[in-house]
């Protein structure tokens, strides 16, 4: 299927419609001139050796005229078609039953010809017998009366001569006709080929350079030859990469600049959080004790403390992502012992229903893999509905996770935003806690995790049965540190 439809690319491609079009315009132009050529000479060719056969034929019947004598015996009748027959041609007079003629080549008279020079007329034919031409030219001689007038007499005179010289110039002009033709379409093909080359190198150019600025080659240019259309394309293209380097390089300033800011104001805010979770810690333990509304208050303050201490983090999680610092810390670890430490530590042994094989051993990153799994977990929580479900399953490439909830589901308008940052699915669900960045991380720590050409993954979708299902794919032998996006 791949090699037809190459061929079919190939066969719709610019180079060919220009030769067919160039083959097909030489070969209709050289077909209606040759052959407009051919029949016009043919034609002509006819014409004259019939107009000069009719004339022979009357100065040779002046001489011979008026018929002297009626009915004629067979020795006149033989005397004059030898008369009448030149090396051109020969004669045949038939007079009723009475025939002569001055050849031993039988005369190929059709009866058509004959009755038209029994109604007295002068015609002609051209027939054709054993592969030969010959040109046919009756007429009826005239008897001449005492009074002057003269009536028909019966005896009819055809002279027959060959048109093997006629038909051997009409086939040379043929076989010029086929010269020039196939000389035509020749040279058809050469033009074609030389406008494809002047047409087609600026347009391969034109789609090299498209595609090295859709990988992301901001500096390319077209050079510019001529002052034709292709020129105005070209000078076009040129400006647009300009005017897309400078918006595209302003953009990226931009978004280094807002990176940047986020990085510094989360590092900058790291001291000030530290001594109010110092403080915090202090409030917890005595808020039971604090009267009504300075209880509530310092529980309230513990509360958004730490809420800002976990945006802290997770932002600068996300800035050395978009630096491309963030590394592998890698160690053969078993997954589903790690997993259930995962949910032991955080005391949801008891509200998860966890299927984890033993002896499921990869070599990855483990504080990003708790990362992953908490992440999902507490989202199943929060989001969606007991029983939460951690299913594991290997093959000799692959680790897969599933975490899966009995909610209503991600509304598919939610699905293509499930990781984007700082996405809250307010409008489909009934509770939206956190910052916004928990599964974006989630997908980035899955995505550091390589192995050659195969990448971690993280897919969100919803299980048959209802519900969301989260599962993550994992390369069971990682080997890249991280760092490339």
């Amino acid at each position: 299927m791949t090699f037809w439809r190459s061929v079919a690319a190939q066969a719709s491609s610019l180079r060919v419609r220009l030769l067919l079009a160039f083959a097909l315009l030489g070969v209709t132009t050289t077909a209606v001139v040759a052959s407009g050529s051919y029949f016009q000479a043919r034609t002509v060719i006819l014409q004259q050796a019939q107009d000069a056969a009719v004339m022979s034929l009357t100065d040779q019947l002046t001489k011979v005229y008026p018929i002297a004598q009626l009915p004629p015996t067979q020795n006149d009748l033989d005397l004059l078609a030898q008369r009448l027959s030149d090396r051109e041609g020969f004669a045949v007079v038939i007079y009723r039953d009475m025939r002569a003629q001055g050849s031993q080549t039988p005369a190929p008279l059709s009866p058509e010809l004959r009755a038209e020079v029994g109604d007295g007329r002068i015609a002609w034919q051209r027939v054709s017998q054993d592969g030969q031409p010959w040109l046919l030219i009756g007429t009826q001689l005239r008897l001449e009366r005492p009074d002057g007038t003269a009536h028909p007499s019966g005896l009819e005179v055809y002279s027959v001569r060959d048109l093997v010289p006629e038909q051997q110039s009409i086939d040379q002009l043929a076989t010029r006709a086929w010269w020039t033709g196939g000389l035509s379409l020749l040279l058809a093909v050469l033009l074609a080929l030389l406008s494809a080359r002047g047409v087609l190198r600026p347009v391969r150019d034109l789609g090299r350079a498209a595609r090295r600025l859709g990988e992301g080659d901001l500096s390319t240019r077209l050079r510019v030859r001529g002052v034709d259309e292709l020129a105005d394309v070209a000078r076009t293209f040129n400006d647009t990469a300009g005017t897309l380097e400078r918006q595209v390089g302003e953009l990226r300033r931009m978004e280094s600049d807002a990176r940047r800011f986020v990085a510094d104001v989360s590092h900058e805010l790291r001291t000030p959080l530290a001594a109010m979770t110092a403080v915090t810690d202090v409030l917890d333990e005595e808020a039971d004790h604090l009267p009504g509304d300075a209880g509530r208050a310092a529980r309230l303050v513990s509360q958004e403390t730490q809420n800002l201490t976990h945006l802290v983090n997770d932002l600068i999680e996300i800035s050395r992502f978009d630096s491309g610092t963030a590394r592998l810390a890698l160690d053969d670890v078993d997954v589903g012992a790690a997993v259930t430490a995962t949910l032991r530590i955080r005391g949801w042994t008891d509200r998860v229903r966890a299927d984890l094989p033993p002896a499921v051993v990869a070599r990855l990153d483990p504080r990003r893999l708790d990362v992953i799994v908490a992440n999902l977990v507490g989202n199943a929580f929060r989001h969606g509905a007991e029983p939460v479900t951690v299913r594991l399953s290997a093959d000799p490439d692959w680790v897969t996770i599933e975490v899966a909830d009995q909610g209503p589901g991600l509304d598919p308008e939610v699905l293509p935003h499930v990781f984007d940052r700082f996405y809250k699915a307010d409008t489909a669900r009934t509770r939206s806690e956190g910052s916004g960045l928990g599964l974006a991380i989630s997908w980035e720590n899955a995505r550091l995790h390589r192995h050659g050409e195969r990448r971690g993954a993280l897919v969100a979708g919803n299980a048959p049965g209802g519900g969301a299902l989260f599962t993550l794919r994992l390369p069971r032998e990682t080997t890249d540190t991280g760092g490339a996006r």
